[in-house]
Parts: C-alpha cells; structure tokens; sequence
C-alpha cells in the first residue's frame, strides 16, 4: 500500500538502509541531517568527479545521487550526439528550403543564409556549453537564469517554454510526419486535416508512451531514428551527386540574379532556417542524465552541429540539381518531388524518410521538454507533480504527460506557418537571454569553475545577432502577433508573484498532488514514498 509522505517532513533512506529524519529547505532541497540547506543558487556539495572533494556549485539541490528516487546519468556521448542530431534533422530541412527562397528571392542568398544559421547554432551551443558545465542541472535556460538574474525571469521562460515553446515545436513536428504520412496513401487530392490531425495525435501519444515507459527504451529509439535518417540525407545527397555528375547545374549558376532582400526579409528568413536548426540547446535540458557532462556536453555539440550543418548544404545543392527555385517554392513537399525526379520506382523511400525523420525529431523534443517541466517545478516555479519521477522506471512522466496534452491541443487548432513565426520570435528573445547570462557570470561570479569555456567574443555575437533577430521584424513588418507574444511573455508575472514569490497555495491543491500521486505511481526526487 502506498503511503503519501508530507514535503515538510519525510524519512530520506541512505545506503545503509536506515530511515533518517529530514527538513525541507525552504528552496525544496532537503538536508538528512535535519538542519536546512543553503539558500541561493550557491551551494555546497560533492564534486561529481567522484572524489569526494567539496566544492561550491550553482547546481539545484534537487535530484542527486543520494536521492531515493532520482535521474539516472544514462546518455553517453554517442547518445548525446544522436539527440542533437536527431532533434535538429526534423521536418525543417523537408519544409524550410521554399520558404527561405520565398523570403530571399535568390539561390545564393538563401544558401549563405543556410550556412550562416549553422554558424549561429555552433557558437549559440559553444555558449550553451560552458553554462552547461557549469552548471549541470537539467532545465537548460531555466537554470542559468536562476543563477544569472533570480527567480523571477527564470519563471518567466519556465511560463513561456512549458506552455507554448516546447508544446508548440512538438505539435509542428508531429503535423509535418502526419503530413507526409498520410500524403503517401493519399495521391489524388490534399490529405483531410481531420485525418491529419488524428494521425499527429497518434503519434503524440505513442512518442508519450515510450519516453514514460523508459530512459534507455527512449533514447535507443532516437538513436535509431537518427541513424536512419542519416541513411535518408545521404540518399538525397547521392542523388543530388549523380544529378551533378551528369551536368545539371544550370539552377546553381547565376545563384545571386535578383534583388537583394532588406533587413526585414533577412530577418524573417533565418526565422525560417533557424527552425530547422532548432534543437542546438536540447542536450542541455538533460544534463543531469549525461555521462561525464564536463566532456561529454561540448563534444557532443562539437560533432552533432557542424554534421547537421554539413547534411544541410549538401542536401539544399542536391535539391536544386534536380529542380529550379521556382520549382522548389511551388512544392509543397520538396523532399517527395526531388524523389520523383531521382529515384523513379523508389520514390516512396522519401515520404518515409521524413516520417522516419520527423518522428525521431518529436521523440526527442519531447525527451527534452519533460526535463524542463521537472527542474522547475522541483523549484517550486511550477505544479509541484511537475517534479515528480516513476518510481520504477525513474522517468519524469508527469512532466512529459503536461508537454503531451498542451501539443495535443496545439495540434487540433493551431497550423504549422502560424506556430513556427510564434516560436522563432519567442524562442530567440531567451536564447539572447541566456547569452547575457553567461557574460553576466563572467563578472558576476569569476572563480567559478568553467571545465569548458569559450570566448567572450561568441556569446557577445550571438546576443547581438539574437536582438537583431527580434527587433528586425517588429521595426519592419510591424505585426500584433509580436505584442501578444510580449504580452504573454509578462503575463506569467500575474501569476508568479502570488504563487511563487508568496508562497500562496490553493488548499486543494494538496489532494490533486496526492491523486495524481496514486494514479501515475510518481514520488518527489528528495523525498521518499514507501510500498509495502
């Protein structure tokens, strides 16, 4: 029988198999000796080198290796590469490379514009990785925010990413592999959006069900996934090759015929190629789980983002050997009209490609998303079931549950155009944000350990490159969808300032903890549920 422990007070187990008393701190940590922990973002703990040494550490006194209940350290490198990779080779690549030539307007503009996202991505990653190392809790921008500026803008992008930035990229991802799913048994007309939608649904809660029912089940489907749509990016690229071997450049050459687009355009049209980059930040929402995160972090990044980069040029040149840029903007599914053109009887291996392509990308989105709901909500920034793990499979299903049902809702009324311009204007006022943050602990907080650090120079650029991105658009094509996403960003003070900065609970809230509790079988990671 289950047995629901109080947060005040509970019984921690240590190795030894005794029941010590403990207290919870009032920042959630909780200290077996009864005292109270050290308030702030600093705090003392054991080096996770493993020799027992002290140090000081900007990490969340959550889920650690003496919790009853925590996240496993489970992904090595090669896993920490396949969920770069594989989150970022989503639908983008199969839908962006129109929409950028709509917004350039030229071959060449468009391909430098391919190139330069990678650019950004790498050193946005790079300066992810030194916070990352630093600090190697989960929740990515959630926990370098705490430490860089306090609470309160760390609930303003726990708000934002947990309601719509992450649902919202799932739900594009899953309607871009219902998409092309569907288009394969439909031939003569538009697949129904209601058939659609059921189809994004489906996937939805299969994606849900295997990030629940394990870590190691999760990440061995990405890994699969991501190695097979690796096979698919080099069929396209073979097939570009051929097509170039045989003399079909004419679409490259003359590749700056044109007008040149204004700044507006511009800024709009790396909105576009940044969604297909998207994902660069994913490792660093699970760094608790990582193996050895000091190097196993910045390696991954150093291998998966300039692989990505790589696969996303050779496939936009194989495109246009086969097709022109007029061609490419009047498809409405690139991928699948470059396979009717190249590989004949096997053309259908393309529309299977991207489902196999989209799908990895939304399972490891998701993977990711359940990450940040855990390590804000163990904060006490969101619901405090947020924060709570399986207490056998150790995955935080509550988290990736909440994620699965805001997508869901997302995919029954929302478009894919729509959702896209939506995240790419809200996501890169955080990243901007997290840049500020690393220059801001330069100063802030100097003799900190940095097992990786970069030059000042590359956070410095991206901050720029990241106002330039939000303010471009507003200056040029003023649109109100701006405003509201703005007002929204600061709406989440309505609610920050009674529920967290006060401490104001609803009494209920209590038994919906406890129900919830029951039905999903899930404890707090710093304190202990007993079965008997």
């Amino acid at each position: 029988m289950y047995q629901h422990v109080e947060p005040n007070h509970t019984n921690h187990i240590h190795a030894d198999g005794h029941n010590v008393p403990t207290k919870a701190t009032n920042n959630g940590t909780m200290c077996a000796n009864g005292s109270f922990g050290t308030e702030g973002p600093e705090a003392t703990e054991t080096d996770s080198s493993g020799t027992g040494r002290m140090r000081k550490s900007l990490e969340r006194n959550g889920s650690t290796q003496n919790d009853t209940v925590h996240l496993e350290r489970r992904l090595g490198l090669f896993s920490g590469v396949a969920l770069i990779v594989g989150t970022m080779i989503g639908s983008g690549i199969f839908v962006s490379p129109s929409g950028l030539l709509v917004r350039t307007g030229s071959v060449g503009v468009s391909f430098i514009i391919w190139l330069a996202c990678g650019l950004l991505s790498l050193l946005g990653a790079l300066a992810y990785a030194e916070l990352g190392t630093m600090n190697t809790s989960s929740g990515a921008e959630w926990a370098y925010f705490m430490d860089a500026y306090g609470p309160a803008p760390a609930f303003l992008f726990s708000w934002v990413s947990t309601l719509v930035l992450k649902p919202s990229q799932m739900a594009i991802i899953c309607l871009s592999f219902a998409q092309y799913a569907v288009e394969a048994f439909v031939t003569e007309c538009d697949p129904p959006r209601g058939v659609v939608k059921m189809v994004a649904l489906v996937a939805i809660v299969m994606i849900l069900f295997v990030n629940c029912y394990s870590v190691n089940l999760g990440m061995a489907v990405q890994n699969v996934f991501t190695a097979a749509k690796l096979v698919a990016v080099v069929i396209v690229i073979c097939g570009g090759a051929w097509k170039l071997f045989q003399g079909n450049t004419q679409h490259l050459s003359n590749a700056f015929n044109g007008p040149m687009p204004n700044i507006g355009a511009i800024a709009t049209a790396f909105y576009t190629g940044l969604w297909a980059y998207d994902g660069w930040n994913n490792l660093n929402y699970v760094t608790e789980e990582i193996k050895n995160p000091s190097k196993n972090l910045p390696r991954s990044i150093m291998i998966g983002i300039p692989l990505v980069t790589l696969c996303y040029a050779l496939i936009n040149i194989s495109y246009l050997a086969a097709m022109s840029a007029t061609e490419m903007i009047e498809s409405e599914a690139v991928a699948v009209t470059f396979g009717n053109r190249i590989l004949g009887a096997l053309a259908w291996l393309m529309p299977l490609s991207v489902t196999i392509s989209t799908f990895g990308s939304a399972n490891g989105t998701l993977f990711a998303a359940g990450r940040l709901c855990f390590a804000a909500s163990r904060e006490g920034h969101l619901l405090d079931i947020l924060s709570y793990v399986h207490v056998r499979r150790l995955t935080p299903a509550p988290g990736l549950i909440f994620h699965s049902l805001i997508a869901s809702a997302m995919v029954l009324h929302g478009t894919i155009d729509s959702l896209i311009d939506f995240f790419s204007f809200t996501a890169w006022i955080f990243y901007g944000g997290a840049m500020l943050a690393l220059i801001v602990m330069r100063f802030t907080k100097p003799n900190y350990p940095r097992p990786y650090k970069v030059p000042i120079i590359i956070p410095v650029v991206v901050l720029v490159i990241s106002v330039y991105l939000v303010a471009a658009p507003i200056f040029e094509t003023p649109r109100i969808e701006y405003l509201y996403a703005l007002l929204f960003i600061f709406a989440g003070l309505i609610f920050y300032v009674p529920f967290v900065k006060l401490g104001m609970t609803p009494r209920f809230m209590n038994k919906v903890t406890l129900f919830f509790q029951l039905l999903l079988e899930v404890v707090p990671t710093s304190s202990m549920a007993m079965f008997e």
